[in-house]
């Protein structure tokens, strides 16, 4: 499983939080990030992405890196959400599934990569286009704090 922040994104006046696009910063690290799964041979088969512009660009920027685009859901529960909404997700994929990318948002996203390795490396600080990887043991389902080892983190930039 891989956890990924948005990269940076743009600020501009009188846009909705939810469709803030990326920054010209945010464009350079994004296919950073694709490319660092690339070359770790880490091609994700689902992509849970928060449905925010920011989130989705983020996602189409590491996409295009990957050797096999992964199946996309985008949604609504990602954007915003918490550590349990986030679970929940997770937990809803399907048993066949190897591996996944999910899309979201701080604090939502560092805060599951807190709870799911409990006492290894803090990923306290997940600043943008920062990303996680952990490997799961068992079904998606079954998924709790403290259920998963965290085998690498970084912070791709372009």
């Amino acid at each position: 499983m891989v956890l990924l922040r948005h990269a940076k994104s743009a600020w501009p006046d009188d846009v909705a939080d939810s469709q803030r696009p990326l920054a010209k910063r945010g464009r350079r690290d994004a296919p950073a990030v694709g490319r660092w799964l690339r070359e770790r041979d880490l091609a994700p088969e689902i992509a849970l992405v928060s449905s925010a512009r920011r989130a989705v660009e983020t996602f189409e920027l590491v996409a295009a890196e990957l050797p096999v685009r992964p199946r996309e859901t985008v949604t609504d529960a990602a954007y915003g959400a918490s550590v349990g909404d986030l679970l929940d997700l997770v937990r809803g994929l399907a048993d066949d599934v190897v591996s996944v990318l999910v899309v979201g948002h701080n604090p939502g996203i560092g805060r599951l990569a807190d709870v799911l390795d409990e006492g290894e490396r803090s990923t306290r600080e997940f600043p943008t286009s920062a990303l996680a990887v952990f490997d799961v043991d068992g079904h998606w389902s079954a998924v709790e704090p403290g259920t998963a080892r965290l085998v690498a983190f970084a912070v791709p930039r372009g």
